[in-house]
């Protein structure tokens, strides 16, 4: 059960830099004050009254004009820069530090030289930070200070921000300890791991250092570093990486060509080389992992030189920093990191791209706009400018890496980890950040460098492949040696690249984007062995789906009998078969199961685990699909049909209804509309209804009104709602003006409509003064007649003068509610819902957690509606959803994060208001803030007051929601994206219950909706109905809307509500939780008025009353009498 923590003040995401903006914006308001305060009236001279504005000015308002949209971008991102950029103050400490770093290193003793598999020597307290397999290897190794240690990267360009410093420094070993032949076989690689172990032994005693620990270079495991983190206060301040390098001149560039190979295949499989020419494959990622070693320098010098004369560089550098972190880019095995954004940079300038004058917001845009176009899987780009004809062509790069960006030397592949589906992901984030920052109705500064976007409400779908130690099968099937010696033993990288394109090429169309998380490796202690591959947990991946195509069961193939056929049978094996379609054609198809629409959905999972079992040897165990999880709390059995079936049952009934009522004949007036206004109209129903068969023998019969009626001594009869449809009849002078005779006509309508309906189309009908309820197809739908001037008329009132004013009145608000704007809400979510197929069940998901945490009653169906088709009309910075268990993660963040106190939610259905419009709306909630509802709604046709939340939620139920929310989404997240556990994903659809007083807990015999429960009862009881296929003609009524738990709710508040709040699971909850409400435990004066439900107490102010909580107990039981199983009182609140 989830624990709840006690309601507090949340700390907001923007804190400290959207407020610090405007305040900036206020503070120079004020600084002008307090100089005219001071000095008096401020006189300038007419030469500086009209002083021209400056190049520099001009510049900054054509900027503002043309790229913020507004100064307060302009502002939020000048308050960001100042926030994660590096004090002064702080420089100095690193750089104290940084020298002592140094003094240390120089004083390292040198050691004996010995062959480099001697290691019996190596101090005992630190292990080797390599894998050495095999072990067997060439050269030997001698320790000898580093010739000089080298400051590099971010931190002396200035664009390192927080809050992580990372400070790398390049410890060049000397040329005496390597050998020519070094960079074959790793040997080079291991005496770099070996410094680093003598390195580690002696700064270990040292006690300037709070940490020492081993790392990975990028999680590449050939790559290991040093990390030294300071002691006492500043040990989170900074962290020092030290890259053992060999010297920049050492090794010719031309030996590590990408088609040169520089590991022996004899040597990686521990066999005797074979006789005559050498046929060993090029090893271009090794040799790259040891090109960059060379370069370090050269790249630091590059981008110093750049960045000179250019400040927007090192402003553009560190706002794409916090881009690519809220993006999860900037770390692991393949990543989009600082540097690599530093050396594009650094590339657009070269090609007159970017220009020294502009600004850091120009840059970023810039290079997002470079990113979004550009494919550097497809065509690569260079920094290298020089004629050397031994340099590799881009050709060369592309024929061993998957994306190209080739540095300044001309050998150095950039991007030489990176997948091309990583690539493409980042280019999508880029199209979608352009778009962002084009569009003027929404926060571009909060979505693209405030939000961060978890890898779980990224996409659509996630699954995960776990026990990866079982890829080496993989590689084995795909013959991927090749590949496994070129990275040095890592079955897992060697076979990521063939695995997405494998999955990439089968789902086709179905997917926009296939991507994965980074693969990351934690630091370890020196004392510990490094980290294997087998200690991988898993691998992550994401699907952006297609929802058009990505349900589809039938995947069609090539014609019979061509080459394509023949790739596709290949591909698909015993899956292909031939078929005939519609247009005579004869070709290759796979199909796919899918039962119903919500088996479609898991199409792709289909997919996935058939082509790694055909194609790599995986078994279906190893994959964790995280695709629709969650639905299970939405379904009540596990029948043929789904809820989107059942959704269309009741649409078809509807509308064939509809044409009924629109053709009847007899009618005084015609019909000029008819709207459904039930939930299930606009698919977001939580449990839409089945059609009910009524057994009549378990019913008592009314034979004066023709109905059935529940029998006391059964269950409960099932739950049978009301579908409520407006009827809207024509405008006729014959209609009265007074509301009462209005009354009366329609409740002869009503009498009309039933006969008719019954007379022409045989349904049983039940007409009444408000509505006529109308049985047809196993559903009752119940209509309601409405003329269009009846809310005008109820408005009217006389003043004693005799004009005639309209004011709103309680019943013209409700009754407007009802006929204008809840249909006009269900017909445009319907729409919606047709654009949208996510929609309804994002919805149903949401509904039911909020039912489950006993809020239904406190928060409005059409709110949540409303709240879930914000995800739909407003992505960013997200992609369109079509996956409901993602809508619901989402639906969560925005319950959570949305500052809900200065920002309206502004819905956009069909897209109705403009964006000059939103300004108005805006303007409008923050001049008459304190007016408005705690939560905030504005739609189109309903933009100043909210009627949506009106009168609910409160503000405390708000609070609630938000804390429930936020922890919800934390312990989902951490659920879905880790596999290697059984979680218990219901945990958060549970209610806390140390919260309440009082729990009653009921019988569920007669709870109607008891399989709707969250934790499915294993016991059912029956409730009055036959089978579907059963043939019986109806002339009654079956019970409708009848749940007794309601009534009771009813009757609890209207005699207890002004002492307690009552909360319920309306979706088969089986207890009642009661919250005492402390204002009325206050004692207070005898009043015999005042009686109900207290008790006279004597004290100092002489007889006063105080509530009689065991009364009132005993009441809730007495009460419930049948239907209450226990009571449970869980405090004593009202003794304090």
């Amino acid at each position: 059960m989830m624990k709840v923590v006690t309601l507090r003040r949340r700390r907001r995401k923007m804190t400290g830099i959207k407020h610090r903006a405007r305040r900036a914006m206020l503070w120079k308001k004020k600084q002008k004050v307090d100089v005219l305060r001071v000095t008096g009236t401020l006189k300038l001279s007419r030469r500086e009254l009209y002083k021209p504005p400056t190049s520099e000015e001009l510049n900054q308002l054509k900027e503002t004009e043309n790229l913020f949209h507004s100064s307060l971008l302009r502002m939020q991102i000048e308050e960001l820069l100042k926030e994660v950029e590096l004090k002064e103050k702080k420089r100095k400490v690193i750089d104290a530090f940084l020298h002592e770093v140094n003094d240390l290193l120089n004083k390292i003793p040198t050691t004996e030289q010995v062959d480099i598999t001697d290691q019996s020597r190596l101090p005992k307290d630190v292990k080797v930070p390599f894998l050495q397999v095999p072990y067997n290897v060439k050269g030997k190794f001698q320790y000898l200070p580093p010739s000089s240690t080298k400051v590099i990267g971010s931190y002396l360009l200035g664009t390192c921000i927080k809050p992580q410093i990372n400070v790398d420094v390049a410890v060049i070993m000397p040329a005496e300890i390597l050998q020519t032949k070094d960079n074959f076989n790793q040997r080079y690689l291991r005496k770099r791991a070996l410094y680093l172990v003598h390195i580690a032994h002696h700064l270990s005693k040292n006690k300037i250092f709070g940490s020492v620990k081993f790392g990975y270079f990028n999680s590449n495991h050939l790559k290991p570093i040093l990390y030294l983190s300071p002691q006492g206060k500043d040990e989170k301040l900074v962290t020092v990486r030290l890259h053992p390098c060999a010297p920049a001149s050492f090794f010719k560039l031309t030996r590590f060509h990408p088609s040169r190979n520089n590991i022996r295949v004899s040597w990686f499989l521990d066999q005797e080389a074979a006789e005559g020419g050498n046929n060993d494959p090029p090893t271009p990622h090794y040799n790259n992992s040891i090109l960059i070693d060379l370069v370090m320098e050269q790249h630091l010098n590059f981008l110093f030189n750049i960045a000179t004369d250019f400040p927007g560089m090192k402003a553009g550098i560190e706002i794409l920093k916090v881009w690519l972190l809220q993006r999860e880019f900037n770390k692991g095995y393949g990543s989009f990191n600082g540097f690599l954004a530093s050396m594009l940079v650094a590339y657009l300038l070269s090609k007159r791209k970017l220009n020294k004058m502009m600004s850091g917001y120009q840059v970023l845009r810039n290079v997002l706009q470079f990113l979004a176009v550009t494919d550097l899987s497809q065509n690569g780009i260079s920094l290298f400018q020089g004629t050397d004809d031994s340099a590799p062509s881009l050709a060369d790069f592309h024929q061993a890496f998957e994306v190209v960006f080739v540095d300044p030397s001309g050998f150095v592949n950039l991007c030489a980890e990176m997948t091309a589906s990583k690539y493409k992901q980042i280019q999508y984030e880029a199209q979608k950040s352009m778009e962002i920052l084009d569009n003027k109705t929404v926060d571009g500064f909060e979505m693209l460098l405030m939000t961060r976007k978890h890898f779980i409400q990224t996409f659509d779908h996630v699954f995960f492949l776990k026990n990866l130690v079982k890829l080496q099968e993989g590689c084995k099937k795909m013959k991927l040696l090749n590949e496994l010696i070129d990275h040095g033993g890592n079955y897992i990288v060697a076979i990521l690249p063939h695995l997405l394109s494998l999955l990439t090429h089968g789902l086709g169309q179905r997917v926009h984007l296939l991507s994965h998380s980074l693969i990351q490796t934690s630091e370890w202690p020196i004392d510990a062995d490094p980290p294997k591959h087998k200690d991988s947990k898993h691998l992550s991946f994401g699907l952006l789906l297609n929802p058009r195509i990505s349900t589809n069961i039938l995947e069609k193939g090539p014609p019979a009998n061509t080459p394509k056929a023949a790739e596709f049978r290949e591909f698909w094996g015993e899956n292909s078969e031939l078929r005939r379609f519609q247009d005579g054609s004869i070709c290759e198809a796979v199909l796919w199961k899918g039962g119903n629409i919500s088996d479609c959905r898991r199409i792709p999972e289909q997919i996935i685990k058939y082509l790694l079992h055909r194609h790599m040897d995986l078994p279906n165990t190893m994959v964790w699909y995280a695709g629709d999880l969650l639905d299970s709390v939405i379904k009540v059995d596990k029948g043929s049909a789904g809820f989107e079936e059942r959704i269309i049952n009741v649409v078809k009934s509807y509308d064939d209804l509809s044409r009924k009522l629109w053709n009847l004949n007899g009618l005084p007036l015609n019909v000029t509309a008819v709207q459904g206004t039930h939930p299930v109209f606009r698919y977001t129903d939580v449990f839409p209804p089945e059609p009910v068969k009524p057994d009549y023998s378990y019913y008592k019969r009314d034979k004066e009104n023709k109905c059935l009626l529940p029998s006391e001594d059964k269950p409960c009869p099932v739950y049978l709602p009301a579908l409520k449809v407006i009827c809207h009849m024509e405008g006729s002078g014959k209609w009265p003006q007074n509301k009462d005779a209005i009354q009366r006509i329609k409740a002869a309508f009503h009498i009309r409509l039933g006969h008719l309906l019954d007379q022409q189309h045989e349904l049983t009908c039940q007409p009444s003064a408000t509505y006529v309820d109308v049985y047809k197809d196993g559903f009752v739908f119940r209509i309601q007649v409405a003329y269009h001037r009846e809310p005008q008329i109820l408005k009217e009132m006389q003043t004693p003068d005799g004009m005639l004013k309209y004011r709103d009145t309680e019943e013209s608000v409700q009754l407007e509610w009802e006929t204008v704007y809840l249909p006009y809400l269900t017909s445009t979510l319907h729409g919606l819902q047709q654009q949208h197929s996510a929609y309804s069940g994002t919805c149903r998901l949401a509904k039911r957690w909020i039912s489950a945490q006993l809020l239904s009653a406190e928060v409005g169906e059409e709110c949540i509606d409303l709240l879930a088709a914000y995800l739909f009309t407003q992505p960013a910075p997200y992609s369109p959803l079509a996956s409901p268990q993602t809508g619901f993660l989402r639906f969560l963040n925005l319950l959570s994060t949305f500052d809900w106190k200065i920002n309206p939610l502004i819905v956009n259905l069909n897209g109705e208001i403009k964006d000059t419009e939103y300004a108005e709306i805006k303007n409008n909630f923050s001049a008459t803030r304190n007016q408005l509802p705690v939560m905030f709604i504005a739609t189109p046709n309903e933009r100043k007051t909210s009627i949506w939340t009106k009168r609910r939620p409160s503000a405390p139920i708000l609070q609630q929601l938000i804390e429930l929310a936020s922890q919800s989404l934390q312990i989902l997240e951490s659920q879905l994206l880790d596999p290697t556990d059984n979680h218990d994903l219901k945990m958060v659809f549970r209610p806390p219950l140390e919260i309440y007083d009082v729990v009653i807990h009921l019988n569920p015999k007669h709870i109607p909706r008891y399989l709707e429960a969250v934790d499915k009862p294993k016991v059912a009881y029956c409730r009055g109905t036959l089978k579907r296929n059963a043939a019986v003609k109806f002339l009654k009524l079956p019970v409708v809307d009848y749940d007794p738990v309601q009534r009771y709710l009813l009757e609890l508040k209207s005699a207890f509500g002004e002492f307690a709040l009552f909360f319920y699971d309306a979706h088969g909850g089986n207890l009642v939780g009661v919250l005492w409400k402390p204002q009325a435990f206050a004692p207070q004066p005898f009043k015999t008025s005042h009686v109900n439900a207290r008790m006279l107490e004597t004290r100092e102010n002489g007889l006063q009353i105080i509530p009689n909580v065991e009364a009132i107990i005993e009441d809730f039981e007495i009460l419930g009498a049948g239907l209450v199983k226990s009571i449970e009182a869980r405090t004593e609140k009202w003794n304090i």
